[in-house]
């Protein structure tokens, strides 16, 4: 970063990156959020833009986001996508991660530091997603693939057994609960090598959970009530729960550390 220069961070993806499970749904905080906060530590005036916008597939935000983001001339760009595309019936993993590389590759080649992450086990999340495990670690392999061809930061949450603890993760099972967005801000700015990370986003909580209980039967059917079939109505018509929607905060603002 030029000297006298003010950091810029942008955030690029989906519903993960703008927040959602993080507080107010129609204005989350998010991992994101509390990354640039974070960010503080190395410049106090830093200014971060969040360009991602809930249910978006991998090429729709290189589609939407990638050209704005180029255009804010970042020093750091965190490019987080693949989960919608996942749960789709027509996924497709080298299609999705070219998206992710063609990211990459712009923007490292704009001269930004790229941070990205990989996905837990959603098989050890939602039972019910079980038959998605395998895309998940494909998807994993070629994003560590990627980010190895273009120099890009990866926060490996696949590998630490706590990203599945379902405290980490909001009632609908898709999205990260507060605690889980505060572990994700911990494990990229760990990644980064932030001044005063560390990899304590890596240690179990406690006292553990019994896995037999939180998956019980009855649990189970009310998850797929309240959240599995909304969201199969939704794709049946063609529709998204990002539909409408802009990105949070499209410009560069200073962050102001909520404490």
């Amino acid at each position: 970063m030029p000297s006298g220069e003010r950091l810029r961070y942008v955030a690029l993806g989906d519903s993960q990156t703008e927040g959602l499970g993080d507080g107010d749904p129609a204005r989350p905080r998010g991992w994101a959020d509390r990354l640039a906060e974070r960010l503080t530590t190395v410049d106090p005036e830093v200014t971060y833009a969040n360009l991602a916008v809930r249910g978006r597939l991998a090429g729709e935000v290189r589609g939407e986001q990638l050209a704005p983001a180029l255009a804010l001339r970042p020093h750091l760009v965190t490019v987080v996508a693949g989960v919608n595309d996942l749960i789709r019936p027509r996924f497709d993993a080298a299609e999705v991660a070219g998206h992710l590389e063609a990211m990459f590759a712009a923007l490292t080649t704009a001269g930004a530091r790229v941070a990205t992450l990989t996905f837990p086990d959603v098989g050890k999340i939602a039972p019910i997603a079980r038959p998605l495990r395998s895309r998940v670690f494909d998807l994993n392999d070629r994003i560590r693939a990627a980010a190895a061809r273009h120099g890009v930061v990866v926060a490996e949450t696949a590998h630490h057994t706590v990203s599945t603890d379902p405290r980490l993760w909001s009632a609908d099972r898709l999205h990260a609960s507060p605690l889980g967005h505060e572990r994700i801000a911990a494990a990229v700015a760990h990644a980064l090598g932030l001044p005063g990370s560390d990899d304590g986003w890596t240690l179990p909580l406690h006292p553990p959970i019994d896995p037999a209980g939180w998956r019980a039967v009855g649990a189970e059917v009310r998850w797929a009530g309240s959240f599995l079939g909304p969201w199969l109505v939704r794709r049946l018509l063609g529709r998204s729960s990002g539909d409408g929607r802009a990105a949070k905060r499209p410009a560069l603002l200073p962050v102001r550390p909520t404490g």
